[in-house]
């Protein structure tokens, strides 16, 4: 018998995207280490984060999607963590894309598009009118990703990087 991957399916076609609860919180929190991890970035340590995920899921500002594993070993490939503030100037809410990662050995499989495009398809069915997300120079990748998906790109710039701010309208779906 062929494997999925030869008969056409994908990694991004079996994985399964899914609102997060407050269950999924030390998940939540292991995902956000390994992303802060890998860019040698702070991090707190792994039961404070699991609480802090844990109270910013109960309040409802917060909402993470998390990517499904494709392996029954490995409970979940990526994680979007959203944040929503009323708008300032129209009714409803803006969002902001917190977080986007999808672990290291399922890159370039689709999966991030996936998580993304779920995301955003979240934000605007809670009613969210606009997303924004701030990233770097050095994650080519995910600028790719985002300008792909409709996001137009802002640049500021830092010490040792650019900064780049991205917004995309979510009144018309992609």
């Amino acid at each position: 018998m062929r494997s999925p991957r030869l008969m056409g399916v994908t990694a991004a076609d079996q994985a399964r995207t899914r609102v997060a609860t407050v269950d999924d919180a030390d998940l939540i929190a292991r995902l956000l280490r390994d992303f802060n991890a890998e860019f040698d970035e702070p991090v707190p340590g792994q039961e404070w984060l699991a609480r802090r995920v844990a109270d910013l899921l109960r309040h409802g500002d917060t909402v993470v999607i998390l990517l499904d594993g494709a392996r029954s070993d490995v409970p979940a490939d990526g994680v979007a963590v959203l944040r929503f503030r009323p708008a300032l100037w129209e009714d409803g809410d803006e969002c902001h894309l917190a977080e986007l990662y999808v672990r290291p050995p399922m890159r370039g499989l689709g999966l991030g598009r996936q998580l993304l495009a779920a995301a955003m398809r979240y934000a605007r069915e809670r009613g969210a009118r606009y997303m924004d997300l701030a990233t770097t120079n050095q994650d080519v990748a995910a600028m790719a990703l985002y300008e792909s998906m409709g996001f137009n790109r802002h640049a500021g710039r830092g010490p040792e990087t650019v900064a780049y701010y991205y917004e995309t309208d979510l009144s018309r779906p992609r």
